[in-house]
């Protein structure tokens, strides 16, 4: 596999390759970003049911409670 190396920017969000350089359509490329820290980034997953059938228990009730309510 032969490897070439350019140099380019990124401006609002897009990298830009100097204008000599010409990729093919839908290329193969390898981004390096030097002295950049990456974010970790997270996910978090909506849980799924085992049985969907029993979706029924778990539907919500919500109960008004007036400012001045005793707790």
């Amino acid at each position: 596999m032969a490897i070439s190396t350019f140099e380019g920017f990124v401006e609002h969000g897009q990298i830009r390759l100097p204008d000599n350089v010409k990729l093919p359509e839908h290329a193969k490329v390898y981004v390096l970003v030097p002295e950049m820290e990456a974010t970790p980034s997270y996910r978090v997953y909506s849980p799924r049911l085992a049985h969907p059938e029993q979706a029924k228990d778990f539907i919500k009730q919500v109960i008004e409670v007036s400012a001045d309510a005793q707790l």
